[in-house]
């Protein structure tokens, strides 16, 4: 008797161990944030005339995070928020038309340029190893923003708002270095339709330095660069360039 209770025992506990690994297997994903030193470079108007700005460098941040599983044909999701804030001090050398308020040249105009970007990300896993990944899918870049110009002398303002949700081709594929714990990744987005035109692009030199059977922890030092060009988009024309250096953290379960 004391036998078989033993070794229903041992059946029982290899069971739940063999559960609990396919569990592993079946469901996963992993979450990060990052931080940014980000300068801003372009304008934006109500119409083709676009202003240029002079734009001070900020600090902004991103957020993401993903659920993977091995069902086929059903796609892995991705949801990653980053901010685009930023503001600097420009004198006009032409008029400029802004939130229906007209500023004269030689105006001193506070601008305030407050973007944030939501990606809703479906992708595939092509190869998913130690040494070569590889995820292509596609992108749906929900972009919020809002512009302020204030004239510093009268305090005329001029203010425009928009929503948009571009689609775009989504991949990411990342390099690891045997033995190291280093790897390398490039992570991207791209769409370019009549003459509006969106991209976002990072790389970044990564390093694992805790891996357990339950979740490894990752280190990012890297570079990101977003272009918005938009053409009339809620009556808003734009033309910004985003970059800057990030380091950021994940982890992985």
């Amino acid at each position: 008797m004391k036998k078989k209770i033993i070794l229903s025992a041992i059946i029982a506990g290899t069971s739940l161990m063999s559960m609990s690994a396919h569990a592993d297997t079946v469901l996963g994903g992993y979450i990060g944030a990052q931080a940014w030193n980000m300068k801003t470079e372009g304008g934006f108007a109500q119409n083709e005339s676009l202003a240029g700005f002079s734009f001070e460098e900020e600090a902004n941040n991103s957020f993401y995070a993903a659920l993977e599983h091995p069902i086929p044909l059903i796609p892995n999701i991705k949801v990653a928020r980053t901010t685009y804030d930023t503001s600097g001090t420009t004198i006009l050398d032409s008029t400029f038309t802004f939130g229906d308020e007209v500023f004269v040249v030689n105006s001193q105009l506070q601008t305030t340029a407050d973007l944030t970007t939501t990606d809703y990300i479906l992708y595939y896993e092509i190869l998913d190893n130690d040494l070569v990944s590889l995820d292509v899918g596609i992108t749906g870049k929900q972009v919020d923003g809002e512009f302020l110009v204030v004239d510093e002398q009268t305090q005329q303002a001029g203010f425009e708002s928009f929503d948009v949700i571009v689609p775009m081709v989504y991949s990411r594929a990342a390099v690891g270095l045997p033995l190291t714990g280093l790897g390398l990744y490039v992570e991207g987005s791209f769409l370019s339709i009549d003459d509006s035109t969106v991209s976002d692009i990072q790389a970044a030199i990564t390093y694992n330095f805790m891996e357990t059977l339950a979740l490894d922890m990752t280190i990012q030092a890297g570079y990101r660069v977003t272009t918005i060009e938009l053409e009339d988009i809620d009556d808003i024309y734009a033309d910004l360039e985003f970059d800057g250096a990030y380091v950021g953290v994940e982890f992985d379960f």
